[in-house]
């Protein structure tokens, strides 16, 4: 009976050595993965990493992790046009499936799937912000950006009228979407301005735009977007995602 007990004793003592050192282990590797991320992202901060499943050695010597999560909090990406960037800001990734090299320096997940977050306030940055001639003397632009419910965005223009030489502003309900990479904004219907309806293709030139954003963290996609209350939510996807090297 003795030798029962202490053999008991021994396996739950061996258990718990063995949880702590799995834990040390996947606290170790989080924070590896994470400095590599960050350099070669050329990340600010440094991102935050959890290597999720366990036991995370058996998943080691099997060479493969089931589960990454990864939260940047802000990413500059790029715009397309030369100098520009757009930040995005909150991205969350689900990496599955993630292969890698023993100092970590290299890891690429079979497949990934995120969120993030583009400020009203940093879209409007990069929208048309010249005056555009509206025809019949009016002119236009996009001064402000903000939730119009029911996933829509609130486009208002500053639009002069003519004669009078005032300004006045004009909120257009606007549907958001994606395509290829690039963020597209569509007003929905054209408002009369001083009872005169103007020309739809001239009024689009100043109500519509679209945003490329390229280059997002370990070659991702974007998917869908959808306006909400403090900026456009967007979800993305990739396949044999690079985390590093």
């Amino acid at each position: 009976m003795r030798a029962l007990r202490i053999l008991l004793i021994t396996v739950v003592v061996l258990g718990v050595l063995f949880v702590v050192v799995d834990r040390v282990a996947v606290y170790f590797a989080e924070g590896q993965a994470a400095d590599k991320l960050k350099t070669t992202e050329g990340l600010a901060s440094t991102p935050d990493v959890s290597i999720k499943g366990f036991p995370f050695l058996t998943q080691v010597a099997d060479g493969t992790l089931d589960d990454v999560e990864v939260g940047i909090k802000d990413y500059d990406a790029a715009t397309g046009t030369a100098g520009k960037t757009i930040r995005i800001d909150d991205l969350h990734a689900d990496m599955k499936g993630v292969t890698f090299t023993g100092d970590y320096s290299s890891a690429t997940a079979r497949t990934a799937t995120g969120t993030a977050l583009i400020s009203y306030d940093e879209l409007l940055k990069n929208a048309k912000t010249e005056p555009t001639d509206l025809g019949l003397g009016f002119t236009g632009q996009v001064v402000g950006l903000a939730d119009g419910g029911n996933g829509k965005i609130k486009v208002t223009l500053d639009v002069t009228v003519p004669g009078v030489n005032t300004h006045q502003k004009v909120p257009v309900l606007s549907t958001v979407t994606v395509k290829d990479n690039t963020v597209q904004v569509h007003a929905d219907n054209l408002p009369k301005l001083a009872g005169v309806s103007l020309v739809e293709d001239r009024f689009r030139q100043a109500s519509d735009f679209q945003q490329a954003i390229d280059q997002l963290p370990g070659g991702v996609q974007l998917d869908t977007v959808e306006a909400a209350k403090d900026g456009v939510e967007i979800a993305v996807k990739g396949s044999n995602v690079k985390l590093a090297g």
